[in-house]
């Protein structure tokens, strides 16, 4: 059986395939993940194109629409991600109008990030987001709840094996 037999099996389990193989593909928690997440994302994107917004950027977005201003680095922990990684972000977000970001007046070393009137605005237009992923995933709301829970304890068990990402 080649590897696109395996593909095209309905079952999720290949015909043929040892199911105590733990190096088999299917059984790899890894991959799980990295396609969910590449499918899931794919169902955002057409929806966030429309609000000028990547995913990353609106992850920013949803932390700033909780709470804004925030530090760069407040913003860095919510979302798990680096200054390199955050910095073009921000600087993408701040010349679309939807950020502004500017020297904290009791740290000069600290750079505050505030939502701008465009970036209030886009909240609204953003609340549609969510039912519109809910409802072309064709899951229901506790489905999704359980598989948050589920990878949120996923993470915290990475954590506690020693990875650690910013």
């Amino acid at each position: 059986m080649t590897a696109q037999d395996r593909v095209n099996e309905p079952s999720g389990q290949a015909a043929g395939t040892a199911v105590d193989d733990p190096l088999a593909l299917e059984r790899q928690v890894c991959f799980a993940l990295v396609v969910a997440s590449r499918s899931v994302l794919s169902v955002y994107r057409p929806l966030l194109d429309p609000l000028g917004l990547t995913h990353p950027q609106y992850l920013v977005m949803l932390a700033l629409w909780g709470e804004s201003p925030l530090s760069v680095r407040q913003i860095g922990a919510l979302l798990q991600l680096d200054s390199p990684t955050l910095s073009p972000l921000l600087k993408r977000l701040e010349s679309a109008g939807m950020i502004s970001r500017t020297r904290s007046g009791q740290d000069e070393r600290q750079v505050d990030i505030a939502l701008t009137e465009r970036g209030r605005y886009l909240r609204r237009e953003a609340e549609k987001i969510p039912p519109a992923i809910v409802a072309q995933l064709g899951m229901s709301i506790p489905e999704l709840e359980d598989l948050h829970a589920a990878l949120t304890k996923v993470i915290r068990a990475a954590r506690k094996a020693g990875v650690h990402e910013p």
